[in-house]
């Protein structure tokens, strides 16, 4: 079962294809590629709440499977 977690984009570059999103209680930002964006990246924005799978990508958390 995956563990989903909920949090807000905090930046995201549609041009270059990847952001940062917030996980709610944490001050770590965590990058995604656009193309995980479930839906199409053009739906996203800043500030807005998304829920995402947190994955161990190299060295470090990227997150996966991001719903708007």
């Amino acid at each position: 079962m995956e563990n989903r977690v909920t949090g807000f984009v905090q930046s995201f570059n549609r041009h270059a294809g990847y952001g940062f999103v917030l996980a709610v209680g944490s001050e770590d930002p965590v990058y995604f590629r656009a193309e995980d964006v479930e839906g199409g990246a053009q739906a996203l924005s800043e500030g807005q709440q998304v829920s995402f799978v947190l994955v161990l990508g190299e060295g470090r958390f990227e997150a996966k499977e991001i719903r708007p």
